[in-house]
């Protein structure tokens, strides 16, 4: 057995300098022979090493998926670049990236790792930032869509309903003022109409600023009310199509596929000159896609600057909901926006049952 050990070291020479840590072990689970990297990493001696199992050296959390590779491994499978976490003889964690491959004729293991400790800590760091602020875009995006409700409502509840009492003064001084002129009771005619139109205005601006069909009625309807409006207004057929159970989606999610919807549909009216929209809605199996296509004039990606505020914003509310929006264009093909989140786990687990 000695021998046979011995012939797996002919090249173990090479590595006695690296910083890496190269480790030999045989297939019952000891350590055969390591470089010097190893005992200053770990800080054992090599007795301390050598008499104990390689996995009585595993962080407790990261044994069974050890095992597990340690068990493909054996049964012919390389090893590549599999993280995770020894127990230092101080108590500390390191964090080790390994590369390992089996010798099956001789019963010994060949492994090479990279100390990731600091790498994975700064990787730990960033995460952490990023969620700090993540969470903070999303109380600001929460009390931007507060601000917008409050007002929505004081144009709704306030200014519209100035408006219809203007209405209500104006009917009633036309009906009730005999002898007025025709020049006059036309100018009333025409300031009551105005009145109307500027209530529906301004009824349409505030569902444009905070639909509260969202909380009432739930996002496709919600959406199935925007694609008359915007059929209605701008004369451009866009149907709507859903494909997926709307409680799969958060309150966050539905705000933010209407603004998305609402921003593309304000792009389309702006630059596509569209004769038809199609905005569909579907469960993919792992995700939720919101698509917007139109088959407008199209427009080259690559050439519109990032800040380009409509594209900016759909993205960045994209991002907030961890999803990849992608636009796809050409000059004459029109443009499609998808939108692609995965689904809230709980979701995923009852589509599961």
């Amino acid at each position: 057995m000695t021998d046979l050990i011995n012939s797996g070291f002919e090249l173990f020479g090479f590595f006695e300098r690296t910083p890496d840590l190269v480790c030999i072990a045989g297939k019952d689970g000891f350590f055969k022979r390591v470089n010097p990297a190893v005992f200053e990493k770990l800080g054992y001696t090599e007795e301390e090493l050598f008499s104990k199992p390689i996995a009585s050296f595993v962080y407790h959390d990261d044994k069974d998926i050890t095992h597990t590779r340690r068990t493909k491994l054996l049964s012919g499978e390389v090893l590549h670049n599999f993280i995770n976490r020894y127990i230092k003889k101080d108590g500390e964690l390191i964090c080790l990236e390994w590369t390992s491959i089996y010798f099956s004729e001789k019963e010994i293991v060949f492994a090479i790792a990279k100390d990731i400790t600091e790498r994975k800590k700064i990787e730990a760091e960033i995460e952490e930032k990023y969620k700090t602020f993540k969470n903070l875009a999303s109380h600001f995006k929460s009390d931007i869509e507060k601000d917008r409700k409050y007002f929505a409502y004081e144009l709704h509840e306030e200014v519209a309903q100035l408006a219809a009492a203007v209405k209500l003064d104006i009917s009633w001084i036309s009906s009730n003022t005999p002898g007025l002129s025709a020049l006059a009771q036309s100018r009333l005619d025409n300031a009551e109409l105005l009145s109307e139109l500027l209530m529906k205005k301004i009824q349409r601006i505030a569902f444009s600023i905070s639909p509260n069909m969202l909380d009432h009625f739930g996002l496709n309807d919600t959406l199935e009310w925007l694609r008359n409006e915007f059929t209605l207004l701008n004369g451009i057929p866009c149907n709507f199509e859903s494909l997926y159970q709307e409680e799969c989606l958060t309150k966050e999610m539905k705000i933010d596929f209407f603004r998305i919807c609402q921003e593309a549909l304000i792009n389309i009216v702006d630059h596509a000159k569209a004769n038809n929209v199609e905005i569909t809605i579907e469960d993919t199996g792992k995700n939720i896609q919101l698509t917007i296509a139109d088959d407008g004039k199209g427009f080259n990606v690559t050439g519109v600057p990032r800040s380009s505020s409509g594209i900016a914003n759909m993205k960045n509310r994209a991002s907030s909901i961890n999803g990849d929006l992608n636009i796809v264009s050409a000059p004459g093909h029109g443009t499609t926006i998808s939108l692609l989140i995965e689904k809230p786990p709980a979701c995923a687990e009852s589509n599961n049952l």
